[in-house]
């Protein structure tokens, strides 16, 4: 890998990205929501899914299609209709526009302290959040809860220099606890630094999701938050919407809720092409739909029981982490791991090392 072409081209894409950005801010306020904004931003849709391609590593051209390709087209196109983040607020500042348009993030709502108006946001065109609102955090996490993941990724780090002994099984668990551990502290250094640039308080994107006493509670209120924020307007609402009359209310949430893991998956199936340029397997596809089949079940078993019966906290825990990783081990990871997407990151980290070394030499010449 020429860790320098790749860094220029990753600059390329993301100056690019900013171009595209600052048409949908200036055009697109301009044109009225609905139908023909939508038209106007079609060709922002179509380069911001082919971008991504221009970059060949894991960790950059995985992290490009995340932002780009999912997060930014589905903001965009909710705000083709004067919906999502992009449009609470009718001033936004080109900042902030980018900022919400492009990162993993999500605004923290704040509440006038004012008893006679704590119905109401401290901003006028940001609504707060109902307070039985399931998706949201407790607030941000302390710097001793980050410090101690910091810590464990770098025993996990120790640890996979010896993979070669240790079971695939076990393997299989550092995985999935690399990832997470991997994503939460990738996702919060771009939260500081937006919130460094922008000014703008943000919300954490999981919710220790090692903690969740089922699959909904794990894919709806503690895996990835941002993301099931986005996919619940552009799919779920969308979906539920356009079925209620004809299958009512029941069959509709079912069908809603089976439809965003679908989409989900393709999307994820999308992001896997981008990371291996390999022709899709369509596991991961079949891993979401899987879930989404297993999340809808759920919902029905519970709302059947109601409070009739439950099964112990300690019982249910135990089941998703097993429906996870069983899962996961046959759907989710062969592909990456036939891929060995694992080497791939560990030689783009020991590049990623020797681009700063230079860099700081590089400052430490000019310096004198």
């Amino acid at each position: 890998m020429d860790g320098d072409a790749e860094f220029r081209a990753f600059i390329k894409v993301w100056c690019s990205a900013f171009a595209y950005l600052t048409y949908c801010y200036v055009v697109s306020f301009k044109i009225p929501q609905g139908k023909l904004r939508l038209v106007s931003l079609l060709p922002i849709f179509y380069i911001f899914t082919i971008l991504p391609a221009n970059l060949t590593t894991v960790s950059l051209g995985g992290m490009t299609a995340f932002f780009l390709s999912w997060l930014a087209n589905f903001k965009l196109f909710l705000f083709s209709f004067g919906q999502g983040p992009l449009s609470l607020n009718p001033s936004i500042s080109f900042s902030q526009f980018i900022s919400i348009a492009c990162l993993p993030i999500k605004i923290k709502y704040t509440q006038n302290p004012s008893p006679q108006n704590n119905k109401k946001p401290t901003s006028p065109h940001i609504e707060k959040p109902a307070t039985n609102n399931k998706l949201s955090t407790k607030g941000p996490k302390s710097n001793l809860n980050y410090a101690v993941k910091v810590l464990v990724i770098g025993l996990l780090c120790v640890i996979y220099e010896h993979k070669q002994y240790l079971h695939s099984k076990f393997m299989l668990a550092y995985y999935c606890c690399f990832m997470y551990l991997g994503l939460e502290l990738v996702l919060a250094i771009v939260a500081a630094l937006a919130k460094r640039f922008v000014g703008l308080e943000f919300e954490p994107q999981f919710n220790e999701p090692y903690l969740a006493t089922s699959l909904q509670d794990f894919w709806g209120r503690r895996w990835n938050l941002m993301v099931s924020n986005i996919l619940k307007p552009t799919v779920y609402d969308l979906v539920k919407q356009v079925s209620m009359k004809m299958l009512g209310n029941k069959l509709a949430t079912s069908l809603a809720v089976f439809s965003t893991f679908v989409a989900s998956g393709l999307i994820h199936e999308m992001i896997y092409y981008y990371l291996l340029r390999e022709t899709p397997t369509w596991e991961v596809t079949c891993f979401f739909i899987l879930h989404g089949i297993l999340v809808v079940l759920e919902i029905l078993v519970k709302k059947a029981m109601k409070d009739r019966w439950r099964l112990h906290p300690v019982v249910s825990w135990a089941y998703t982490v097993f429906i996870l990783m069983a899962t996961g081990n046959w759907l989710f990871f062969p592909q990456l791991l036939r891929a060995n997407t694992d080497v791939r990151i560990s030689m783009e980290l020991l590049t990623l090392l020797d681009f700063c070394k230079d860099l700081a030499r590089s400052i430490g010449i000019f310096s004198f």
